[in-house]
């Protein structure tokens, strides 16, 4: 598949619980359709924001994340976008970078057990004995979307019929095609 060529690229921002499979998804979308970019929250915290998951730190990261996607999105590079971005200011604040006819919210829906079910690196443990502050989902609520574009309950649904989910939302949207 590839974008259409003279269409406006978008920004796809999947928001979700640690391990409810938003980078699991980002790759596989991007094995489908050709030329997209992944911007994906716990690689680009490595080297774009500190570790401060304070809801500051977590306020700053969503924001300077947001811009690097409305950057690539201005030069027609259609962006995915896998990240906590656990608040509603979070998300609301990353639409008005982004813009309207621009931000996909899709929400990545799973629940906090099978999350920690899914935790291979620990983290979720780590959170419970309290070695990571501020942990999403355990020390600090995660704030499900309001109104959100799209949902993938990855509970309910395998990674190949979330992906098709997303592609046909995407063919359904004009923005990519067979």
């Amino acid at each position: 598949m590839n974008v259409k060529k003279n269409r406006m690229a978008f920004v796809l921002w999947m928001t979700g619980l640690p391990c409810s499979g938003k980078t699991t998804l980002a790759k596989k979308l991007s094995d489908k359709v050709n030329n997209l970019a992944i911007l994906d929250g716990d690689d680009l915290r490595e080297w774009l924001s500190p570790k401060d998951f304070s809801r500051k730190g977590i306020n700053e990261h969503n924001r300077k994340v947001a811009n690097l996607a409305k950057l690539l999105v201005n030069h027609n590079v259609p962006v995915l976008v896998s990240l906590v971005s656990p608040f509603n200011e979070n998300r609301e604040d990353a639409h008005k970078i982004i813009g309207d006819n621009m931000f996909i919210e899709t929400y990545i829906k799973c629940s906090l057990s099978i999350c920690e079910e899914r935790d291979v690196k620990g983290m979720y443990k780590k959170a419970r004995q309290n070695e990571i502050k501020d942990f999403i989902g355990v020390n600090t609520d995660y704030e499900i979307p309001d109104n959100p574009d799209l949902i993938l309950d990855t509970e309910k649904l395998n990674i190949e019929e979330s992906v098709n989910k997303l592609l046909l939302y995407l063919k359904n949207k004009n923005l990519i095609v067979n």
